[in-house]
């Protein structure tokens, strides 16, 4: 089925790796122009962009009001509009219970997951202003939905975005833009190299997978399609502040016995 985004112009924050560059894959695949972002994967970065036909990579720290700024003048230096932005970029800390989580490591999570998809989203938002048209996709998580043992901070910058941003964001976006949508992607346990020391775990396959009827771990391909689902305005253009879970069917409650 014809998407309709080739030619368009796309910013992927956090896309050197894992679902953010599977996510630039497949934006490349239906024919966009893909910004890929990234914060230290200088290497993995270029190699992306390497293999795109059309893509160029800025580094920007998404929790620094400046280096988005930069981002976005690279963008718009380069292609003149955007056209959709996905924010996917965040970061996780080991395993902690609350109790033991201090200030500053909740801090810095904030200012990535929370502040800076903030930072990115209103600099998208400004230039939706101007175009008027584009669609917006945050990238949430299941931790938002059901809550994350041992990752407090993550689960509640998570749910953030999805309880807060997004019911917001979607009814400004129609004031600037009279078509512009914004909604937001929620994977579960997807094979990523933020989640691989988890899964490695003996056993965690089966443990992780007690609350979903398909038990298995998501790639990130998985989540990538469905965000090009919801940016695009031929398949998704009457969809907006919508939760679409990538996650086997989680649920909160025991499918399976241990």
């Amino acid at each position: 089925m014809d998407t309709d985004l080739a030619g368009r112009v796309v910013v992927i924050t956090g896309a050197a790796r894992g679902i953010g560059a599977a996510t630039a894959r497949a934006f490349a695949g239906e024919g966009a122009r893909v910004v890929v972002n990234y914060r230290t994967s200088r290497e993995q970065a270029g190699d992306l962009v390497s293999s795109l036909p059309d893509a160029i990579a800025v580094q920007a720290d998404v929790s620094r009001e400046d280096d988005v700024d930069r981002l976005f003048s690279a963008a718009l230096e380069r292609y003149d509009r955007i056209d959709v932005c996905v924010c996917n970029a965040a970061i996780d800390s080991p395993w902690a219970p609350a109790v033991d989580i201090d200030a500053d490591r909740f801090r810095r999570i904030v200012d990535v997951n929370l502040t800076g998809t903030f930072l990115v989203a209103r600099a998208f938002l400004r230039q939706v202003r101007e175009q008027r048209s584009g669609n917006l996709i945050l990238i949430g998580s299941t931790a938002g939905i059901f809550g994350e043992e041992g990752h407090a901070d993550y689960a509640a910058t998570k749910a953030a975005l999805t309880g807060g941003l997004l019911p917001t964001f979607k009814n400004e976006i129609a004031r600037l833009a009279p078509l512009g949508r914004v909604n937001a992607v929620c994977p579960g346990w997807t094979e990523t190299e933020m989640a691989a020391p988890t899964l490695a775990e003996p056993g965690a396959l089966d443990r992780i997978t007690l609350t979903m009827p398909l038990r298995k771990v998501a790639q990130p391909d998985d989540v990538a399609r469905q965000v090009v689902v919801l940016a695009s305005d031929r398949l998704s253009g009457h969809v907006s502040g919508q939760v679409v879970v990538v996650a086997g069917g989680m649920e909160g409650r025991l499918l399976h016995e241990a």
